[in-house]
């Protein structure tokens, strides 16, 4: 390929022979993987080097919240690009100052400053490392199901069973169990499932020694691991918790914030404000890699006059800013996050729908548009149907590439979280695709009764 040579005039196999021969893809052992020579997107399509048309239900990473190639981010990023693309992040930049007074604007009360970092990963690596430089202490409480990032310190960290090969990874981490009330080991009924995990919890803090342990590292909605909504009153229990025993709150929504759940932020449901709050993926949905870090005040002014050892050449990316200021801008002129809320309730009427259609479904959950179906052999033991049938994830994936769905299978869940732009015939049309392919998850459960 030559520079007058555009990628557009690459061919489907030429694009695959390409990065199979010069590229390595990541999570999966290079023989098994199967992309997509994707070649151009628009609001929530993807087309491949074919011509083939793909509605997007996992917003890729589930960080396409505006959807694709909006032309006002493109012209942002163009603009800094041509006036300003790069400074090392010692200096100062206009887009990084007016984006972080956006940030304090829009993140919960007190969360007044960012720390910018290249994405989501660093941005967690950055708030625990933060936390410790704080609080001098060093235990880092994450949960089990929780995922974050793929870097080695927060890989390890995250209680995701991809880290298993990397179990040399952060020190001080303790897991502890999820809100996971679908199936979790404490045996009691939902209505009691709060105040027991708040017992349980706080003999966890005591055990281990409040005061050795820096902060609670969590997702306030659990992402890649099942979309865990906690019940209500659960986020207020750990924040009372940490403020008893002086442990910082760490709301992780890389995945979970701008807007995929109803609100701004997953953790504005319960009106709670965390210590700090890592952000990337909606940031700048995806058009140019960016994350930061929100502290409240006390941490900040900390560091007023004690060094935050923390720094990598293209935090504060002015491209990465600029494309953030015009994300914001996008989500507040076309009300996605009001969308996102109106078609969640929809989503979740078709899912009950669904359940009394196809009995392969266990639960249905989420909030917003940020949802999964979990899936059983059998509603009463509540066996996981793709650890028993995990030929079933491939049938059903090749199902729904084929009626044009790109979407995210997973453990075993089947994730639908399009992007905040998508209209309800938009939804509705993929979600009936979703009702037909679930013919096939159906009948692998029946054969396992």
């Amino acid at each position: 390929m030559t520079l007058d040579q555009a990628p557009a005039d690459v061919s489907a196999d030429e694009i695959l022979d390409l990065c199979r021969t010069y590229t390595l893809y990541e999570w999966t052992s290079q023989n098994l993987a199967d992309p997509i020579p994707f070649v151009r997107a628009k609001g929530v399509y993807l087309w491949d080097a074919d011509g083939n048309r793909y509605l997007d239900f996992n917003s890729q990473a589930m960080n396409v919240n505006i959807g694709h190639a909006d032309e006002r981010v493109a012209r942002a990023i163009s603009a800094q690009l041509a006036e300003l693309p790069f400074v090392v992040p010692q200096h100062a930049t206009a887009v990084r100052g007016l984006l972080g007074r956006e940030l304090a604007r829009i993140t919960p009360p007190g969360l007044n400053k960012a720390f910018f970092t290249n994405a989501g990963a660093e941005a967690n690596e950055a708030a625990v490392r933060t936390a410790r430089l704080y609080t001098g202490r060093h235990k880092i409480l994450t949960r089990y199901r929780s995922y974050h990032g793929g870097t080695q310190g927060v890989l390890y960290a995250s209680g995701d069973a991809r880290r298993f090969a990397v179990e040399e990874g952060m020190t001080g981490v303790v897991r502890i169990l999820d809100p996971y009330s679908y199936r979790s080991p404490l045996k009691v009924d939902d209505a009691d499932f709060t105040g027991a995990y708040m017992r349980y919890l706080e003999e966890v803090i005591q055990q281990e020694g409040p005061h050795t342990i820096a902060a609670i590292m969590l997702e306030p909605v659990t992402g890649s691991n099942g979309i865990i909504v906690p019940p209500d009153g659960w986020m207020r229990g750990v924040r009372e918790l940490c403020d008893r025993y002086d442990i910082l709150l760490i709301a992780d929504e890389v995945m979970s914030g701008f807007g995929r759940t109803g609100k701004w932020f997953a953790i504005d449901h319960e009106g709670v404000v965390p210590d700090m709050m890592t952000i990337a993926k909606g940031l700048t949905s995806g058009y140019v890699p960016l994350g930061a870090v929100m502290v409240n005040d006390r941490i900040a002014e900390h560091f007023e006059t004690n060094t935050l050892v923390s720094g990598l050449t293209y935090n504060s990316h002015a491209v990465g800013c600029a494309a953030a200021l015009a994300t914001i801008a996008v989500y507040e002129e076309d009300g996605l996050i009001e969308n996102a809320a109106r078609l969640g309730e929809v989503l979740q009427t078709e899912y009950a729908a669904m359940m009394e259609r196809h009995p392969s479904i266990g639960e249905a959950r989420g909030r917003g548009l940020f949802t999964a179906l979990e899936f059983v052999t059998d509603r009463e033991t509540r066996a996981p149907l793709f650890a028993a049938a995990p030929e079933v994830v491939g049938r059903l994936g090749d199902f729904l590439r084929s009626e044009g769905i790109f979407a995210a299978i997973r453990g075993n869940w089947l994730f639908g979280n399009p992007p905040l732009c998508i209209t309800e015939d938009e939804l509705r049309w993929a979600l009936s695709v979703v009702d037909r392919g679930l013919d096939i998850t159906d009948e692998a459960a029946a054969r396992r009764r």
